[in-house]
């Protein structure tokens, strides 16, 4: 067996942003799938609101949880059904659900692309979304994941498909929905996590030095790298 993370230790106050960054295979990932609850940890606590999340019921877990990946999954069916999938909608009208849609497209920065669809909400995506583009797709994600309003909004690398012209439209979406909610951004894109209040530095499971962008560039020479290899890269 190997260990993924190895004595990591962060907090993060409501209504906070807290960025993970690092290079591949540092464990961030494995933090989301945690908080999840996808698996459990062997030792240690994840808690929120100061309950260990293993005493919580995984269902009322994940409804506090808005999720966001890389890649978006999208089914073969219309652009509402694709939104409500992450609501209850068994006690809600079809006037009462179409608001909620409207609302959570709205904020996701969707809602004006899907109103000049020929069926605009009635549309049906494809096979995993095929009729839509990159940003488009992972617009219709975001406003599914907060479509019932979560706490905590876990957002794994929700950029890093995206050519530069969707990444901007899909992060613009992103710090909408992050307003008043806690969130934890997997970043690979460092330009989109500056603003973030801690970002956590990881290197082989283990943190190793936290605080925000200007600090770290003053005092974390693996993040100094990172920001560096990135500059490399784009250049």
């Amino acid at each position: 067996e190997t260990i993924i993370l190895k004595n990591l230790t962060f907090s993060v106050k409501s209504g906070e942003t807290l960025a993970l960054v690092g290079e591949s295979g540092c464990g961030k990932s494995t933090v989301v799938a945690l908080m999840e609850r996808f698996y459990d940890p062997f030792s240690g606590t994840i808690m929120i609101d100061d309950m260990d999340i293993k005493k919580i019921h995984i269902p009322h877990l994940r409804a506090c949880l808005g999720l966001v990946t890389q890649e978006p999954v999208l089914f073969n069916c219309s652009i509402k059904e694709n939104i409500a999938f992450g609501l209850d909608t068994s006690s809600l009208s079809n006037e009462a659900l179409m608001t909620k849609i409207i609302t959570a497209a709205t904020i996701a920065k969707c809602h004006d692309f899907i109103s000049k669809l020929p069926k605009d909400y009635d549309t049906t995506v494809g096979e995993g979304g095929q009729q839509l583009s990159g940003g488009e797709k992972q617009r219709i994600a975001i406003a599914r994941a907060i479509i019932r309003d979560p706490k905590i909004l876990l957002l794994d690398e929700p950029t890093s498909a995206l050519d530069s012209e969707n990444e901007k439209v899909v992060q613009e979406a992103l710090d909408c929905a992050c307003v008043r909610r806690t969130c934890i951004i997997i970043a690979h894109r460092l330009t989109t996590i500056q603003r973030a209040t801690t970002i956590v530095v990881m290197q082989q499971g283990k943190v190793v030095d936290t605080g925000t962008h200007s600090y770290l560039m003053q005092h974390c020479k693996v993040y100094q790298d990172l920001v560096a290899k990135q500059a490399d890269l784009c250049s």
